[in-house]
């Protein structure tokens, strides 16, 4: 019963209050933004969700639109800047999905969405993934979040998946605040980031 309804129930009423009682956050966030990243405020892109179903996620920007001679944008760690670190190390950036998840798009518990491109890499136990509502936060980021490799991501993303309830996502909305406010799990500098998933289930292809 909760994961087919009260569970949607929950997430229209909180991330509702969430966006009235933030909406004070949120003007301020879009205006440093506008004033230090420029416009468009909010960056938006395509991304699976429940069923593999193509929404667009809603995310404050976090970088530049700087291009080189050729006219072609710099690559991402060039155009990612201190601010828009401080926006992502804070989680600033993720406040615009509260909409998605107000629309049913997203739910506030869930395994994050992730690109479309990665959809033809999964392998058929992993898409299981898909069955739910992706989410704002979710096991695998109180487990490690950036720092874990993509099969223990999705191996805490398929148990979430498995183990759904109330007390469940009780546990891990708290644990979200604690690794928010210590930062923990997030990666620094571009040497320990993961490489994107298409690209890394490529080269175990050809290995």
């Amino acid at each position: 019963m909760y994961k087919n309804g009260i569970k949607r129930g929950l997430d229209i009423v909180l991330s509702g209050l969430a966006l009235i009682l933030l909406s004070p956050l949120l003007l301020v966030v879009a205006a440093l933004v506008r004033i230090k990243l420029g416009s468009p405020v909010i960056f938006h892109q395509e991304r699976p969700g429940k069923n593999g179903k193509i929404f667009t996620l809603c995310k404050f920007r976090t970088m530049t639109d700087d291009k080189n001679k050729e006219g072609n944008l710099l690559p991402d760690n060039e155009r990612l800047t201190g601010f828009g670190k401080l926006l992502r190390a804070t989680s600033l950036d993720e406040l615009p999905e509260l909409w998605n998840i107000f629309k049913g798009d997203m739910s506030i518990i869930g395994p994050r969405p992730l690109l479309v491109s990665y959809l033809p890499y999964y392998t058929q136990e992993e898409q299981r993934r898909h069955s739910v509502r992706p989410g704002l936060t979710g096991l695998a980021q109180i487990n490690g979040r950036s720092v874990l490799s993509w099969e223990e991501r999705f191996a805490y993303d398929l148990e979430y998946v498995a183990k759904c309830s109330f007390s469940l996502d009780l546990k891990i909305f708290f644990q979200t605040i604690g690794k928010v406010f210590t930062r923990s799990g997030t990666l620094e500098g571009e040497a320990q980031s993961l490489p994107d998933f298409d690209e890394y289930r490529r080269n175990q292809s050809i290995i």
